[in-house]
């Protein structure tokens, strides 16, 4: 079934994904893109309210939309439905990550607008809530997406 615009209700929840935080890729991450000292040793980590090494939260974001892609990419009719993103509102890092949790993510669609000058398409926003092994919510954020309507 394809998820066109028109398929997608306000008020929809979607629950999805598996993410182990390992320790070896949230250092390799920080390292590339983060390098901030509690994200890459553990004796800095310490000394810090992290108390022990954290994942950068650009690395939580990234792992999050691995979860995404992998979601979508489960229906590949729905997948092609999908046009890419405007950009993102509101991301929040509520708690850090560490190596050892176990992520999955929470979707509701919040608001939909038929675009105006494109009519090949509308516009989709989600709130998103990521969450530890314990439910606890980790990251929030509200993607801005582009899907396409179905045709004439």
């Amino acid at each position: 079934m394809t998820h066109y615009f028109e398929d997608i209700q306000v008020g929809s929840v979607e629950r999805f994904g598996h993410y182990v935080v390992e320790r070896d890729e949230a250092i390799a991450f920080a390292g590339k893109y983060d390098p901030q000292p509690f994200h890459l040793l553990d004796d800095a980590a310490a000394q810090t309210h992290f108390k022990k090494l954290a994942a950068s939260g650009w690395h939580t974001t990234g792992m999050f939309m691995a979860m995404f892609v992998a979601h979508m990419q489960k229906e590949p009719a729905r997948q092609e439905a999908s046009l890419g993103a405007l950009g993102v509102d509101e991301l929040r890092w509520l708690r850090p990550c560490y190596p050892g949790d176990i992520l999955h993510c929470e979707a509701e669609v919040i608001e939909k607008n038929q675009s105006k000058s494109r009519p090949e398409m509308g516009i989709i926003r989600t709130k998103v809530t990521v969450f530890n092994q314990r439910d606890e919510p980790v990251m929030t954020l509200i993607p801005i997406a582009m899907w396409r309507t179905r045709p004439i």
